[in-house]
């Protein structure tokens, strides 16, 4: 399988150097060459397939030609130690729950499968490989844990000072290791826009070798369609519409969705459920895309005023405004709204909703219909906004995992910087 940039001023590479390089050398991102659908007789045995079997079947498609079998299946079935139950909330809206891995939040998945393909890919090679990661809150943490301890690479975690939570901070800024923590005095946007500089400095890369462990890497978006498939199959009643509703920030969620359709996941439509970064919700009513700053929200993880990912988007289809909208509805709300969801759905339900799940729910709440069946993305657990969340429902009422308290009793280490590419180049032309 060859992968071609979104940009289309490159040629067409392999997928191992589509996840060693991370990003194109003409700023564009990889897209695999074709997308070839699943066949039949797997949706007929989906049910009796474990999370693990389904998406071994699935990676096949994207990763068969370049990776044996054997192990691909190692990577997969090691990746997904967990799973991603279907929990009906109410009537016809049921919550995905994504934050049952190491660092309880969504990113687990792809961030530990990239892990693995990296591993298989740079283990031979004597060279140390740097991975770059810019991160709105639980990226950093999926990344830096996924990677922890892998021989040959080094994570350098770049977030925004200030603006993720202290759980969230603690997942990533404690390991020490291989994981390094570099906090930006800035916004998340700075953060993506210093790693997007790196990889496009021919001069630093030839010094060091850089890779990315955003969803702007193939190896990291990709795997996220696993648990789309993995959704559908835990429904009941297959025979009403499903909608997908997905709190968006850099979209990488959303693109892998629409991946799982196109290779034949019967979804009717996705909601790009948006908080007060409403740049891709414009673009579905309007037909023009206008990034900006992006502003802080209480759902921080999708406080992106550039997403990277939407150029995926387009690229899939064809950069015709008719046919995106004929897949994806947006919504946006914002942070009263989102409080206001989260404290009504656990009065009436006892269900706990994290600020960004919130999102999803209240999206599938005002946009579906009575014969449609809904399911919105419960990105991460509640307990990493414990005091967002508690300011919602009252003290005591946000149970903390044990594995988040754990992360809690480190000591905090990062390395402060300025929002500037020459400070961080420095610091990276520093290295080995």
């Amino acid at each position: 399988m060859k992968y071609y940039s979104t940009n289309r001023k490159t040629p067409n590479v392999s997928l191992e150097i589509a996840v060693t390089q991370g990003l194109a050398s003409d700023r564009g991102l990889f897209m695999p060459e074709r997308i070839d659908p699943m066949p039949e007789s797997f949706f007929h045995n989906i049910e009796s397939m474990s999370f693990q079997e389904l998406s071994f079947e699935v990676a096949k498609k994207f990763f068969g030609e370049d990776i044996p079998d054997q192990i691909l299946k190692k990577i997969v079935f090691e990746t997904l130690s967990f799973d991603t139950p279907l929990v009906k909330v109410k009537d016809n809206i049921y919550s995905l729950e994504l934050f049952h891995g190491p660092t309880s939040a969504f990113k687990d998945v792809g961030a530990r499968f990239m892990a693995r393909l990296l591993a298989h890919f740079t283990g031979n090679e004597n060279k140390l490989v740097h991975v770059l990661v810019a991160t709105s809150g639980d990226t950093g943490s999926a990344v830096a844990n996924g990677f922890l301890g892998v021989p040959g690479i080094h994570v350098h975690v770049l977030y925004p000072k200030g603006k993720v939570s202290e759980i969230q901070e603690k997942q990533f800024t404690t390991l020490g290791q291989n994981i390094t923590a570099l906090e930006i005095d800035g916004t998340f946007d700075d953060c993506q826009a210093l790693v997007k500089s790196a990889f496009m400095d021919k001069d630093l890369k030839n010094r060091i070798t850089i890779t990315s462990a955003n969803s702007i890497n193939v190896a990291r978006f990709l795997p996220q369609a696993f648990y789309y498939f993995n959704a559908w199959a835990k429904l009941e009643d297959k025979t009403r519409k499903v909608v997908f509703s997905v709190p968006s920030g850099n979209f990488g969620n959303l693109t892998a969705g629409l991946f799982a359709k196109r290779m034949g996941l019967p979804v009717s439509k996705f909601i790009a459920a948006n908080n007060a970064n409403d740049i891709v919700f414009n673009y579905l009513k309007t037909g023009f895309y206008e990034p900006r700053p992006s502003v802080s929200t209480i759902a921080n993880a999708m406080d992106v005023g550039d997403p990277s990912n939407f150029a995926r988007i387009l690229d899939l289809y064809q950069n015709n405004h008719q046919s995106v909208v004929n897949d994806i509805m947006g919504s946006t709300f914002i942070d009263d709204e989102i409080r206001q969801t989260m404290l009504a759905v656990y009065q009436t339900t006892g269900y706990l909703l994290d600020p960004h799940g919130a999102v999803g729910y209240r999206a599938l709440n005002e946009l579906l219909s009575e014969s449609e069946t809904g399911i919105f993305l419960e990105t991460a657990h509640p307990a990493k906004f414990t005091e967002t969340v508690e300011q919602v429902v009252g003290k005591g009422n946000v149970p903390m995992p044990e594995k988040l308290l754990s992360f809690m009793k480190g000591e905090k280490r990062s390395i402060e910087f300025p929002a500037r590419y020459e400070s961080f180049r420095d610091y990276l032309t520093g290295l080995k």
